[in-house]
């Protein structure tokens, strides 16, 4: 029987943090650079991505650490901690890149990290990857997310032409809590709020799909760009996809996380949910 697949060493990056800047109460952009930047190419998706590398909670390390080193003669509850933001800007030319960053008060690591960092502070992380443009050719993009996918869709919206016609369904707390979004005549922006008119908030990503669902989804060549929280991903996959049967080809969908779980909890048992969701509404749809 074969042993284990030995561990494959991956390009690991630094940055520098040079200063940041809050967008609204809930998300802070942060501004880095360094000559690690500077060796990357532009990007080529509006949805690239970086994975930013922490000590495990109650380690001593700070970084500079060794990952692969780590990783290959500790336990793994002592094996660095990646968290995947998505890359808002990144200038190699300028050595320059943004990262968009939720923050949920003292709540996780890479969130009270970014709201407390500092000009000089340096993190690791690996990539960039991606795999998402919207097509200038389209007839129409329909861009769904909250927070967390709000750099994505905002570069997504910078990509367009000025011709260009979207629909952007974006969720966030409530009406102060409204980012900076690229307007124009054939942009249309929906903002939706968890927290109702009685302050009681909805579960994320609910009120987010009740809103997709239902607004009339425009005629012609559509595209879709859909990616949040995974409970909402599962039910917009099935609108579009089963309900109004839009091509699978047309349609990027994905959950970047899921109510209660921590980003590794989420990745070990993404797969499995993926796999479930897309059974019971692929046999769904053909019946």
């Amino acid at each position: 029987m074969p042993g284990p697949r030995p561990h494959r060493p991956r390009v690991t990056r630094a940055a520098t943090v040079t200063g940041s800047e809050w967008l609204t109460r809930d998300l802070v952009r942060l501004h880095l650079t360094g000559p690690d930047l500077a060796s990357l190419e532009s990007p080529a998706h509006t949805d690239s991505y970086v994975k930013l590398l922490f000590a495990p909670p109650g380690a001593d390390d700070s970084w500079p650490f060794d990952p692969d080193r780590i990783q290959a003669e500790r336990p793994r509850e002592q094996w660095p901690v990646t968290r995947t933001y998505t890359i808002r800007r990144l200038d190699p030319a300028r050595a320059e890149m943004d990262l968009d960053v939720v923050v949920h008060g003292e709540a996780g690591l890479a969130g009270p990290w970014a709201a407390s960092a500092r000009p000089g502070q340096t993190i690791g992380f690996r990539g960039p990857g991606g795999a998402w443009s919207p097509d200038p050719g389209a007839d129409h993009h329909l861009l769904v997310g909250d927070e967390s996918a709000y750099p994505a869709i905002a570069a997504a919206l910078d990509a367009l032409p000025d011709d260009a016609r979207a629909s952007v369904f974006l969720e966030v707390a409530d009406v102060t809590a409204h980012p900076p979004l690229r307007q124009g005549p054939g942009i249309r922006v929906s903002w939706v709020h968890r927290a109702g008119a009685d302050g009681a908030a909805t579960a994320p990503g609910a009120a987010l799909a009740a809103a997709v669902r239902s607004a009339d989804l425009p005629a012609g060549d559509l595209r879709a760009f859909v990616h949040g929280n995974a409970e909402m991903i599962k039910d917009l996959r099935r609108y579009l996809l089963v309900e109004q049967g839009l091509p699978r080809d047309r349609v990027s969908i994905s959950g970047y996380w899921r109510t209660g779980q921590t980003e590794d909890a989420w990745q070990a048992g993404k797969r499995e949910f993926v796999v479930q969701m897309e059974r019971e509404q692929d046999g769904a749809a053909a019946g």
